[in-house]
């Protein structure tokens, strides 16, 4: 039986993930990446990314609640740590906190509603604003180390890893396709795998007559010094209570510090032409707000870093199948968690398997509702 050979194009999260599990299932895999591996280029670098399970949306607890055995299968095979479970506080309106225990209640998850009072009683480090949320099926991923597990995994399962292949074209070739490299060099192959990230607003018109409405951003958060960083919970500050950030603020502890960011409010970039010097102002607001709420960090010595984001209108993703193309892209700030599920979708997608209608290309795109 000959194998079916597939190219995955982008070696972030999403794709590596996919070429895991599809070289788990026996296809031909070749990954191609643009840049050089553990690059800080794209959306999958660094050494901390949020995974829970909390939201108010019931579709994405179930997707979270597929994405933790996976990620645990992940470390199984690699004999690798890139998920650490250290639990998750959400805290401010009491409605935004309600809507969460209700989500995680409805799928049969933990939580424990707690005052802020007890709160900061419990996290010293951390002020928590009218009403707390502590789940404990949540905490860390490391980025880079994650991007590379699905690497190892997926080369462990047959496939081919390149790094520094960037791709100039994609076009259909009978019920296939071809993948055409900056080099000229053609790859031949029976579908095709496109998780370009950044730069799928550029890349997705050779794709389909109908790409997706997709914006670049730049995102700047920053990591503070705490001497128990590694200890800390994941959190989100809603805003409506007390912060007045209507995106509100996200945070996480990690080897680099505690990281702290305002969610989706960066300038819109060229991936390729982007100016990565910080901007004074948001780092001004978050040192405001560390110096406020994260009494458990030095605000005065930040570390800042840059990261794309790439939003649909509505923050739900795109991953679906034209032809032979499978595409992963707008993952809208909020995708690295299902990474290891992102991947098992997509592997179904290229076997035939239909995907989501919440998920479609051609999908009527809402404005986005709170996540």
């Amino acid at each position: 039986m000959t194998r079916r050979k597939v190219v995955v194009v982008g070696g972030g999260a999403m794709g590596s993930s996919a070429a895991w599990h599809l070289a788990s299932r026996g296809a031909e895999v070749t990954l191609l990446e643009q840049f050089a591996p553990g690059h800080d280029r794209g959306s999958s670098h660094g050494s901390s990314r949020i995974f829970r399970l909390a939201y108010a949306d019931p579709f994405y607890v179930g997707l979270a609640v597929r994405a933790l055995p996976l990620w645990r299968r992940l470390q199984d095979e690699t004999g690798s740590t890139v998920l650490t479970l250290t639990g998750a506080v959400d805290h401010g309106p009491a409605q935004a906190v309600a809507a969460l225990r209700d989500a995680l209640r409805g799928a049969g998850r933990p939580s424990q509603e707690l005052t802020a009072r007890a709160a900061a009683e419990r996290w010293p480090g951390l002020v928590a604003d009218t009403t707390a949320l502590f789940h404990p099926e949540a905490g860390r991923l490391h980025a880079d180390d994650a991007v590379a597990a699905f690497q190892q995994a997926a080369r462990a399962k047959g496939a081919t890893v390149r790094h520094g292949v960037k791709v100039g074209a994609l076009r259909r070739r009978g019920s296939g396709a071809e993948v055409v490299t900056a080099r000229d060099e053609v790859i031949a192959a029976d579908a095709v795998v496109v998780a370009v990230g950044g730069w799928a607003a550029r890349t997705l018109g050779q794709v389909t007559e109908g790409p997706p409405p997709l914006r670049v951003t730049q995102e700047q958060p920053v990591h503070f010094p705490a001497p128990d960083a590694p200890d800390w919970p994941a959190f989100i500050h809603h805003g409506g209570a007390g912060l007045d950030e209507a995106a509100g603020v996200y945070g996480l502890g990690s080897a680099d510090g505690v990281k702290a960011g305002f969610h989706g409010i960066g300038p819109v970039v060229d991936p390729d032409d982007r100016d990565r010097t910080p901007d004074p102002v948001v780092l001004g607001r978050l040192q405001e707000y560390a110096a406020r709420w994260l009494p458990g960090v030095d605000h005065t010595r930040p570390t800042p870093v840059t990261c794309l984001y790439t939003t649909t209108p509505d923050h739900d993703f795109v991953i679906d199948r034209v032809g032979p193309f499978t595409v992963l892209a707008g993952f809208s700030g909020h995708g690295f968690k299902f990474a290891s599920v992102v991947g098992e979708i997509a592997a179904d997608l290229v076997d035939g398997r239909p995907g989501s209608g919440r998920f479609a290309i051609g999908r009527p795109y809402r404005p986005a509702t709170a996540q």
